[in-house]
C-alpha cells in the first residue's frame, strides 16, 4: 500500500465526520471536507522527506493553514526550521510540531481541522 493509499485509509474511516471524499492524484492526495474546503497532501519524489500538508479555506474565511519543510530562507528564524507552520495566511509562520511520520502527521492536522470545521 502506497502513502498516499494508506493516508485516504485514515481520512475516511477515523474523520468521516469532517470528510467528504478522497482523491489520490497520484502525486498528492486531495481530502475534500464536508464544509467544502480541501486538503491537499504532497510528498516530493525529488528530495525523500519534504512534503507539505495544506488546507485551502481561502473562499470560506480567507484562509490557509499548511505545514511544510520547504528551507524557505525567510523562516529561517522558526526555531523548528526548515519546519514551519503557516498560520491562517501564507505570512504569519511559526512553529510547526506536526509529526515526521506521516500516518501521524495526517492525523494531528485533520484533527486540528475537525476543531475549525466542527465550530
Amino acid at each position: 500500500m502506497n502513502v498516499y493509499q494508506r493516508l485516504s485509509d485514515i481520512a475516511e474511516i477515523e474523520f468521516s465526520d469532517i470528510v467528504d471524499v478522497v482523491e489520490d492524484f497520484k502525486d498528492k492526495l486531495r481530502i475534500h471536507l464536508k464544509d467544502g474546503s480541501f486538503i491537499d497532501v504532497w510528498f516530493s519524489k525529488k528530495i525523500k522527506g519534504r512534503y507539505a500538508y495544506h488546507w485551502e479555506r481561502g473562499h470560506l474565511d480567507g484562509k490557509i493553514y499548511r505545514h511544510d519543510n520547504i528551507p524557505h530562507k525567510r523562516w529561517r528564524s522558526v526555531k523548528t526550521f526548515p519546519k514551519h507552520f503557516h498560520n491562517g495566511s501564507e505570512g504569519n509562520v511559526c512553529d510547526s510540531l506536526i509529526g515526521d511520520e506521516p500516518a501521524n502527521a495526517i492525523r494531528e492536522f485533520l484533527v486540528f481541522a475537525r476543531g475549525i470545521v466542527n465550530k
